[in-house]
């Protein structure tokens, strides 16, 4: 069996790509950067291709059985993820996975939720076995933030106070690969969450503890947090989010028992707590900051 992997080279794809090639799957990896594509492990194949570019998409897709595929946040992303459904298609795909996000109801007026939502159906009108996964908010996002936590023992994303159930991006992924190598998960759509549902003052008390430092949540206030980030994100994300975090506030992000349970037949394990994640990553950034001192 060979998989492609689009997006190998991101938070969730790079985790795919390693643990389907430690399993002995034949793996393709597929990035728009040639440069992203050195230092791959053995055995693993380098593609350069672009889902803006379908023309450069044939050669990508021939000859493989199964493909994951996650499009990262963009204008475009609707459209790429169209051009892999219609190349697999083309390509008599056996299977996909698709990486989608959590969707509760009322949330598909977020952009980059609601962009999701074609992709979704074209895959399910493609008559190729699938699996949809649709993770909540990543813990992996919060190792941009390091900076702003270890100086500043600020934590800025605007969460709100009812809570998210974040979840870790190799939980994410141990779902992807045994969705693309087991039987039984196939014509379904499953959310993956974490245990532990998370108000922005949680996530901040988790940091304190860990990182040696006080760390105070930024608070509610979506202007303010815009006027702190317009100057390092695009203006659309900026839109973008900001719609997001006022879902967050008003309605949170929160795991049913069921999802849970649903989830765990596929993941094989309980999923790791936030906790955990911070511990971890708390102590490689004062190792960090020690050996820069």
């Amino acid at each position: 069996m060979k998989t492609l992997v689009i997006g190998c080279t991101g938070k969730v794809g790079s985790v795919v790509m390693k643990k389907l090639a430690d399993q002995g799957v034949t793996v393709r990896c597929m990035s728009r950067s040639s440069d992203k594509l050195r230092g791959l492990p053995s055995g693993v194949e380098g593609h350069v291709a672009d889902l803006d570019d379908p023309g450069t998409l044939t050669a990508a897709f021939s000859g493989v059985d199964s493909v994951f595929l996650v499009n990262t946040v963009s204008p475009s992303e609707t459209r790429q993820g169209l051009a892999a459904v219609e190349e697999a298609t083309s390509a008599r795909v056996k299977k996909i996975v698709y990486l989608s996000v959590s969707m509760p109801e009322g949330s598909t007026h977020i952009p980059h939720f609601g962009g999701k939502i074609p992709v979704e159906n074209a895959i399910k009108q493609s008559n190729i076995a699938y699996t949809i996964l649709r993770p909540n908010n990543f813990f992996q996002n919060d190792l941009a933030l390091k900076d702003m936590i270890m100086q500043y023992g600020l934590y800025l994303p605007p969460i709100g106070s009812i809570g998210l159930n974040r979840v870790d991006v190799r939980d994410i992924a141990e779902c992807v690969v045994n969705a693309l190598t087991r039987p039984g998960f196939e014509g379904q759509t499953i959310a993956v969450h974490g245990p532990d549902t998370l108000t922005g003052n949680d996530i901040a008390r988790i940091y304190s503890q860990y990182v040696g430092r006080d760390v105070r949540y930024g608070g509610n206030d979506l202007d303010v947090w815009v006027q702190r980030v317009k100057n390092v994100m695009p203006e659309w994300k900026v839109r973008d989010f900001r719609v997001m975090y006022k879902f967050y506030q008003d309605h949170g992000m929160v795991a049913g028992a069921a999802d849970l349970e649903r989830q765990q037949k596929l993941l094989g394990h309980k999923p790791r707590r936030f906790e955990d994640f911070v511990k971890e990553v708390a102590g490689e950034w004062k190792e960090a900051m020690a050996r820069a001192a």
